[in-house]
């Protein structure tokens, strides 16, 4: 004889609830989150529950007091031993699921935190950047980048990739070890942002600014060439590719959830920004010079 009577044979969801110390809400939701099967309404169009169904109630309600997720909960209910099967099987064939859960969210949750950890050691914006891209910066003085270098690298991240983003990561390495360099790059950008919608493309200080373009790019090109940079990113491509090889290769994420991966060029116009018919043909001729140069 039981030390504690069981529960009757069928019982309405409220004394379910009271006896399990649940509501029937909760019981509810449990039908709805597939944790408990329904049962069919009786002929009063009431549903009762049996001595199987309270059992099943006390043990997600110990599970869920654990603080086990419900859906990690139903998927070890579905994989369990078939019905019928020893009560002690099943129980530990559950509990061995439930582990195995919670081990790999261990896991997942190790990696996030590390990540995190990551990016208050390097800094927000730095370590927000792959591995790949940060130590191709390690060799920057300290207070040389800037912010805009740090997003300019995030966005061409996610445009071109990490590989991408850490050959062009040489290129403020560069600018940040030669102050002069910065400086003439500074008057270039703000001469460009100054041809803006008033200025014609006909203009004759667009093809003269193309033209320091192209003298200051041929020049910042020298100075990473002879700092033994090229080589780095030779190396850097042979090893993204021995890691990635192009059968494996996945296309970046979308930004856009539920839309199609779109190609970078279709990313790049949706950039919220707009250049002036001026810079654009500035950029072209500034193109066409190095192309010109090359040949």
């Amino acid at each position: 004889m039981h030390p504690f009577p069981t529960p009757p044979r069928e019982v309405l969801i409220g004394d379910a609830a009271a006896f399990v110390g649940v509501t029937p809400r909760t019981i509810r939701h449990y039908h709805q989150v597939g944790l408990l099967p329904e049962r069919e309404r009786g002929g009063d169009g009431r549903r009762r529950y049996g001595y199987a169904e309270i059992i099943r109630l006390l043990w997600i309600r110990r599970m869920a007091d654990a603080g086990i997720a419900l859906d990690d909960i139903r998927d070890a209910f579905e994989g369990a031993a078939p019905s019928g099967a020893d009560g002690e099987d099943e129980i530990a064939d559950i509990l061995a699921r439930l582990e195995d859960t919670l081990a790999a969210q261990e896991a997942e949750l190790q990696h996030k935190r590390a990540s995190v950890q990551r990016m208050r050691s390097l800094g927000s914006r730095l370590g927000l950047l792959d591995d790949l891209v940060s130590d191709r910066l390690e060799a920057v003085p300290e207070g040389s980048l800037r912010q805009d270098d740090l997003d300019t690298l995030l966005v061409t991240e996610r445009i071109f990739g990490p590989l991408g983003a850490a050959v062009q990561a040489g290129r403020f390495l560069a600018l940040a070890l030669h102050p002069a360099l910065r400086a003439e790059s500074d008057r270039l950008d703000a001469a460009e942002e100054a041809l803006d919608n008033k200025v014609a493309v006909d203009d004759p200080r667009v093809a003269e600014l193309a033209v320091e373009r192209h003298a200051f790019e041929t020049e910042l090109m020298r100075v990473i060439a002879e700092s033994g940079q090229l080589e780095q990113d030779d190396a850097l491509f042979d090893a993204w590719d021995e890691l990635h090889p192009p059968e494996d290769a996945d296309p970046a994420p979308d930004p856009v959830e539920g839309s199609r991966a779109r190609s970078a060029a279709e990313i790049i116009r949706s950039m919220p920004y707009d250049f002036s018919p001026a810079r654009l043909r500035c950029m072209e001729l500034t193109v066409q010079l190095g192309a010109a140069a090359a040949s």
